[in-house]
């Protein structure tokens, strides 16, 4: 099956927002194993999205279209979608049922308030409810073309297209050609040194498929076959997938698509052990990274951001002779670093800590060059030590590589205990 996004908004092509629904619908339909060949995006005209969907349906056989679907007189979607196929509107009672008690506790004239458009969709479409909003979503088929229709917020369009539309989807493709699926998650590697160990693998690969996907400080493969079911599948992944264990099994942290912060916590949370952190360059990263994880507050005592020597020495304990003087190795060191990760151990009497101190740029510090970071590690039963890192990218991207590199060290301990 063939696919086409087309997203409309003028405040798309005026570049006031990215298009990131794009990139989440791309990826969740590669995973369903349908091919998106094209993208559109379109202003909140009337006869642009209409000819955008002329030129979609005569190359592909399933046109989802985002955004476009709110309460104003410039949201056109609907009306495009139903002029091309000749449809009409109606509401979802459901859901304007629910806008109007919502419009009459907050005291509107609820036959006059334009909100109540969110609740149209495509004359017999079927209808995708909206959890996190009003818009309503839909998804039919006119004349060989299945038409989708999502709102444009992530926030809705993504638990919509979890809940009902990958569903449907499903159900369009069948049983017996549905794609199975496993993804697995790295840290402490790059892209291509990952390609470079399965090189062989991914020349000769036929079924399953194997697809990389990169992202900061993480590397992701999805092994794919289309099987009838979900043993089939297994059975047919399986070869590959031990084989990909062997050779990268020490940077292997999940085999579903998780986060690597989110691997860190349920790992402490099973063993019942806590972590602390001390940053410096990372300005409160790390520690960020961990709490937005459910759960993180049962297995993350607190963080130290350390961003001056006053206060390494002060709250850390970092012995001055590290910090101060010629000889001294400096607050970028691998000395200092280890210091920082045992300050934090004693401070907050977590079984590990780990820390990070570096310079992210733009400019050299210490005289040490851009890029060169840090990662310390002390715990309970486990030395202080550090280590050196030499990352790419501007100052955020070091920021960030850097905190998952610190995850990623602490995430091979844990392995190993």
């Amino acid at each position: 099956m063939r696919a086409e996004i087309v997203a409309v908004g003028t405040e798309l092509l005026l570049g006031q927002i990215l298009n990131t629904n794009a990139r989440f619908l791309s990826q969740e339909l590669a995973a369903l194993g349908v091919d998106v060949y094209h993208r559109q995006v379109v202003g909140d005209n009337l006869g642009r999205i209409v000819r955008a969907l002329e030129i979609a349906r005569e190359r592909a056989d399933l046109i989802i279209l985002t955004g476009g679907l709110g309460p104003t007189q410039d949201d056109l979607t609907r009306d495009a979608v139903a002029q091309l196929t000749g449809r009409s509107l109606a509401y979802h009672w459901p859901t304007l049922t629910r806008w109007e008690a919502f419009a009459a506790s907050q005291g509107r004239n609820v036959a006059a308030d334009s909100g109540k458009r969110q609740a149209l969709m495509v004359e017999g479409a079927d209808p995708f409810p909206n959890e996190t909003g009003w818009a309503v979503g839909c998804a039919f088929e006119a004349d060989g073309t299945h038409y989708m229709l999502l709102p444009g917020p992530p926030r809705e369009l993504i638990p919509m297209f979890q809940k009902y539309a990958r569903p449907w989807i499903r159900k369009l493709l069948g049983e017996e050609n549905a794609l199975h699926s496993v993804m697995l998650k790295f840290a402490g590697i790059g892209e291509s040194a990952v390609e470079e160990r399965l090189k062989d693998l991914v020349e000769r690969q036929s079924d399953p498929t194997i697809a990389p996907y990169a992202k900061e400080g993480e590397v992701a493969l999805r092994l794919s076959t289309k099987a009838a079911t979900e043993e089939e599948a297994r059975r047919k992944i399986a070869p590959v997938l031990e084989e990909i264990r062997a050779r990268l099994g020490d940077h292997l942290y999940a085999e579903e698509d998780i986060a690597l912060e989110e691997a860190v916590v349920r790992r402490l949370a099973e063993t019942g052990r806590t972590v602390s952190a001390a940053e410096s360059c990372t300005g409160g990263l790390l520690a960020e990274l961990l709490t937005r994880v459910p759960g993180s507050s049962k297995v993350f005592k607190g963080g130290v951001v350390a961003y001056t020597i006053p206060v390494k020495k002060s709250v850390l304990g970092v012995p001055a002779r590290l910090l101060e003087g010629a000889d001294a190795p400096g607050a970028v060191s691998p000395e200092t670093a280890a210091a920082m990760a045992e300050g934090a151990f004693r401070l907050t009497g977590s079984d590990f800590a780990v820390s990070v101190t570096g310079v992210a740029g733009p400019s050299e510090d210490e005289g040490k060059p851009v890029g060169l970071v840090f990662v310390g590690l002390a715990g309970r039963d486990l030395a202080a030590r550090a280590v050196r890192l030499q990352l790419a990218g501007d100052r955020e991207g070091i920021r960030l590589r850097a905190a998952k590199r610190a995850l990623y060290e602490l995430w091979r301990v844990l392995a190993q205990r």
